[in-house]
């Protein structure tokens, strides 16, 4: 089994990878699909027209999510790599005035988002409970090509037959041959002792069977980079962010107040999880509202990560580069696990699939980079999944709001902990992570779709919108 890192950290944008990165990346591979021959088509017939329609999910808290905003984006032919936060607003204004999209490349389609793009909260998609279809019309009306995609966690997107092709036989969305192919942890931990690597170890020399080892640093750089511009973003932003709830970020504020009482040497014992929290509430809302972020491994539990590794930065003066890169090792290669083995997707399983799997890869990257053994590693990470099962997925007002920011913030808090945990034991422990994985996928499989990524439940309906 390979899955990249760069399969897992994605640089994007919010607020959601599975309802925002997803839909606009779907929308792109629509468009692709548009000038390539592999459909058939009626001679002289020429598109005019495209729609859209949201399934599941997606359709219950797509506005919330911006994933009709997306959509639209998506058509143009834009992609949450390079899209531009800061200009997404003139980019659907404009769209929504002239009622055509013109990706580059294609000519001008009529595409009218009131009548174009449809929530559909009564049709769901079978494959997954975030789906969606396009469709390419005639001058006509007549309907020429659909396709239906979905978007399953982290920002990966599969075809219908994609789909199925990973249900039946397991495959991954990106599958090499590599060293060292483990799919769980007891393979893992097998052959790091037959090796004698390190997983990190274990996990570069995988990546380095398709690329540079100088590529691969300069793209783990990168990732880092886009974290930390994401928490210093945050750190220095204010106000209220988008989506009718009102919700005032707090990071910048709290920031200022451990800033103060740090020069002011104040005696505080919950200074590093004040410090962890803040960090995690600075990427979230960031993420919230519509920012740069970096799936990790998704962007509702982007922050859980990025705040654990600035934390190492700030805490512990061995911390450096190339610590940051095993770091990320660790935490993907544990992160794979995971999402070969469940989800990663709060629309499949909950938030356990998202904070709780953050949390894991977390723990796993501060227990490898304080010094512990594939054995630890692995324990840290159990120990942060394992306390996280049953969580759901239950944003209020279908926004990556409330609970989500602050409970990426109890997920690094929980992920230090397992570390700190693991790495004053000798790796040897009671419930081992493929076991905690299997767990969370058949709760994920056993919850009710209302707390699943619907805000149909939960707090969703229990806490009244303000």
């Amino acid at each position: 089994m390979f899955l990249s890192v760069f399969d897992l950290f994605k640089i994007g944008i919010g607020p959601s990878s599975s309802h925002t990165m997803g839909p606009m990346t779907a929308a792109s591979r629509f468009l692709e699909e548009i000038l390539g021959n592999d459909w058939p088509r009626p001679a002289n017939a020429k598109v005019d027209r495209l729609a859209a329609s949201l399934h599941g999910s997606l359709a219950y808290t797509g506005v919330g999510h911006g994933t009709d905003r997306a959509v639209i984006l998506g058509l143009t032919g834009l992609i949450p790599t390079t899209v531009d936060p800061d200009h997404s607003d003139s980019v659907i204004d404009k769209i929504t005035l002239e009622k055509r999209v013109t990706p580059p490349g294609h000519p001008s389609y009529r595409f009218d988002p009131a009548v174009d793009l449809v929530l559909d909260k009564k049709t769901p998609l079978l494959g997954h409970a975030n789906g969606m279809a396009f469709y390419a019309y005639d001058g006509d009306d007549q309907l020429l090509l659909k396709r239906i995609y979905y978007s399953i966690g982290g920002g990966f997107v599969v075809s219908e037959e994609e789909l199925q092709r990973l249900k039946s036989h397991g495959e991954t969305p990106s599958s090499v041959q590599v060293p060292y192919p483990f799919r769980n942890a007891v393979e893992m931990l097998a052959m790091a002792a037959e090796s004698g690597l390190s997983i990190a170890e274990m996990k570069r020399a995988n990546e380095e069977r398709h690329m540079s080892r100088d590529e691969l640093d300069a793209g783990l750089d990168r990732i880092w980079g886009a974290m930390k511009g994401c928490i210093d973003r945050g750190l220095s932003q204010d106000g209220i962010m988008p989506g009718g709830l009102k919700v005032r970020r707090r990071a910048r504020q709290l920031h200022d107040k451990l800033q103060e009482d740090w020069r002011r040497n104040k005696p505080n014992p919950l200074l590093a999880n004040d410090w962890l929290s803040v960090y995690a509430m600075a990427v979230n809302e960031e993420n919230a509202a519509g920012g740069r972020v970096v799936t990790a491994p998704t962007n509702g539990a982007a922050g859980t990560l990025p705040a654990v590794l600035r934390y190492w930065l700030h805490f512990h003066p061995e911390a450096d580069q190339v610590s940051i890169r095993d770091f990320l090792l660790s935490a993907a290669a544990v992160g794979g696990i995971i999402k070969t083995n469940a989800s990663i997707s709060g629309a499949e399983v909950g938030c356990q699939g998202e904070v709780g799997s953050a949390s894991a890869m977390a723990a796993a990257g501060l227990c490898a980079v304080m010094g512990g053994t594939p054995e630890q590693v692995e324990n840290a990470a159990e120990i942060a999944l394992e306390h996280h099962l049953g969580m759901t997925c239950d944003p209020v007002g279908g926004l990556v709001q409330v609970p989500c920011i602050e409970r990426n913030a109890l997920g690094a808090v929980k992920a230090v902990t397992a570390a700190s945990l693991a790495i004053k034991g000798d790796g040897t422990h009671f419930v081992p992570l493929d076991a905690a994985i299997e767990t969370m996928r058949q709760t994920g499989m056993d919850m009710n779709e209302r707390y699943k990524e619907t805000s149909l439940g939960g707090l969703a309906v229990n806490v009244v919108e303000c």
